[in-house]
């Protein structure tokens, strides 16, 4: 395919609408419906004659997508990766893997960061949100991921070869799929991420759960939900900054191929926003491609 979209918002399916209606082939992968789904009542949008619901907004936007030829699966994506020879974007999935010439990550924002103390002091400094960014710096160590989904599965999976216990804590949840024996499992609600003094500075030193126990960690990996676009967007190396994606006038990013659009990308949280950077994105991905050819 010539490009995936990432996500089935407002700023999603407007950069597979503008794609495909410059000739290229689009797929979109979404887990399913967003936060516009969730709006109670749309009005202050260009066209509506009277508010719509934001379901009926999105379910007809990813009809008109389709109409116009855009494949939609169904998917969590995990990973976001460059191929071996560096010639296009791999987006893994728990099921299967598909490339393209070109990605754009339209899967919003995460709006919540986990309340954990200790979570945010340690970033950089033992708290980690990209397994595949950092498990080099984890050979032999143990380390945690926080998170119980097929994302977190995902980042477990990464850090096996290089660490030398990994564990999954789900934070009060049962796991969200089958958890390979290597891996251990701890189902206790996370009170904090304690540190130690390591090297001259304050480091990861274990984590806490409600029920006293303290266990030692390394490090800490945070994967819980579903990966949005930011995180997507560090794993390839691509430049975030306050939680978003940072682009250029065209959408693009520093990761040829890779552009990003609405939520993602900061500023108004709205979905004529969205659409409008959908649109760029699309047509300079669609650009991008046929260059390549």
């Amino acid at each position: 395919m010539d490009i995936i979209v990432i996500g089935s918002g407002p700023a999603g399916v407007s950069a597979a609408l503008y794609a495909r209606r410059a000739g290229a082939a689009v797929t979109v992968i979404t887990r399913g419906s967003g936060a516009l789904a969730k709006a109670e009542k749309i009005e202050n949008y260009y066209g509506l004659a009277a508010p719509v619901t934001g379901a009926q907004l999105e379910a007809d936007g990813i009809a008109g997508a389709k109409r116009l030829g855009v494949e939609f699966v169904e998917a969590e994506v995990t990973g976001l990766s460059m191929n071996d020879e560096f010639t296009a974007l791999t987006v893994q999935t728990p099921g299967a893997s598909y490339e393209a010439g070109a990605v754009i990550l339209a899967a919003g924002s995460t709006r919540l960061a986990p309340k954990i103390p200790g979570l945010k002091e340690l970033e950089g400094r033992g708290v980690s949100y990209c397994a595949i960014c950092d498990a080099f710096f984890y050979r032999g160590k143990t380390v945690a991921v926080l998170g119980e989904g097929e994302y977190a599965l995902h980042e477990a999976e990464i850090l096996l070869p290089h660490a030398g216990r990994v564990m999954l804590f789900t934070n009060g949840k049962e796991p969200a799929a089958p958890v390979p024996e290597t891996i251990e499992v701890h189902t206790e609600k996370i009170a904090a991420i304690e540190s130690v003094q390591a090297d001259g500075m304050e480091r990861v030193g274990a984590v806490r759960t409600e029920d006293g126990a303290v266990t030692h960690a390394d490090g800490v990996f945070v994967a819980l939900g579903t990966a949005g676009s930011v995180d997507l967007a560090r794993k390839i190396g691509a430049e975030t900054e306050n939680n978003r994606v940072v682009t250029d006038s065209g959408m693009a990013t520093n990761v040829p191929g890779l552009y990003a659009a609405g939520d993602c990308t900061g500023g108004l949280l709205q979905v004529v926003k969205a659409a409008y950077e959908g649109a760029v994105a699309g047509l300079a991905a669609a650009k991008y491609v046929r260059t390549k050819k």
